[in-house]
């Protein structure tokens, strides 16, 4: 038998941060018996990194595949990554964000994480780094980290694409996609691993497997992490609608909206300390998103539109410099 083909995803739409992301990776260690190969997927609407990633990975000793997948649709661009995957004949698909940064070893914890567990799906977890001008409550609480919850056996109830390796063998991945209508408001990684789940495949956690995320000033407020909770509470909430008539989702929603007020009691009861306080309020808008689901508010949109009004043109070194 051969060597196991490892492909990374990198899913990327006007970051410069691309190019740290792409200089971490040309240092990975390669698991044993296996071989690593490369696939971006460029998400604007021209190919805008196509000149960045060949510069990045000039020199690379993988194979590097760049997809240009314009559809302002992340699941679009996830999507493009696992056909090109499976394609090449992939046992394992690895999925990093374009503004991560690993160890040389993050790989080999992941694949040996899957070998011993022999789990549909390992993630590991993801490191904010934050700017000195950050809020001190923030950073004390460290509330940009993403870790899955897991069950009292070690298996994570739900999944990410931000740090994770997906077994395309595994029976549970088999014919899985990423939804295109979540490509818009976000939550297609949650859906995609609920799927998962629910076919049978279990989901391990590496510890050690860090991944690591520079917090830029934008994502660096309050305003941002209430926004970021109630679109995930939206994604719950989809979730929890399936499937249920409109009393079942009147009683998810009244569910909900209990803990809401808890939540928001909390918060007052915190008013004192920013970390307690916003910690509380955080939560209340995750149960606010789950309320809104539930009663057939549209979803958020963080990808699109609103999301290239965000990020504006794609910008060269110069126009950045000026």
């Amino acid at each position: 038998m051969g060597a196991t083909l490892i492909c990374i995803g990198l899913c990327t739409y006007r970051r410069e941060s691309l190019r740290d992301t792409l200089a971490s990776l040309a240092r990975l260690e390669v698991p044993e018996d296996t071989r690593i190969a490369l696939i971006v997927a460029d998400n604007d609407e021209t190919p805008s990194a196509r000149a960045r990633v060949a510069q990045a990975t000039e020199g690379f000793a993988m194979s590097v595949t760049y997809l240009h997948a314009p559809a302002h649709n992340i699941s679009v661009a996830r999507n493009a990554i696992l056909s090109a995957a499976r394609a090449q004949g992939a046992g394992i698909l690895a999925f990093l964000d374009d503004d991560e940064t690993v160890a040389p070893d993050w790989l080999v914890k992941l694949y040996a994480q899957a070998q011993q567990t022999r789990a549909a799906a390992v993630l590991g977890p993801v490191r904010a780094a934050y700017l000195p001008q950050a809020p001190g409550w923030m950073q004390r609480g460290r509330v940009h980290d993403t870790e899955p919850k897991c069950d009292s056996a070690g298996w994570a109830l739900t999944g990410y694409t931000c740090n994770t390796l997906i077994d395309l063998a595994h029976p549970a991945s088999a014919g899985l996609s990423f939804d295109p209508a979540r490509g818009r408001s976000g939550g297609e990684d949650t859906a995609f691993f609920a799927a998962l789940s629910q076919a049978g495949g279990r989901i391990a956690y590496a510890p050690d497997a860090i991944a690591r995320e520079t917090v830029p000033e934008a994502r660096a407020r309050l305003g941002w992490l209430l926004r970021r909770r109630f679109r995930m509470g939206q994604t719950h909430g989809s979730l929890l609608a399936e499937g249920r008539g409109m009393a079942g989702r009147l009683a998810q929603a009244g569910l909900a909206g209990a803990k809401a007020l808890a939540c928001l009691g909390l918060a007052l009861i915190g008013l004192p300390d920013p970390l307690r306080r916003n910690s509380a309020l955080t939560r209340a808008s995750l149960h606010l998103g789950v309320i809104a689901a539930l009663l057939g508010m549209r979803a958020i949109t963080l990808y699109g539109q609103a999301a290239a009004a965000q990020h504006g043109p794609p910008q060269t070194p110069e126009a950045r410099r000026s």
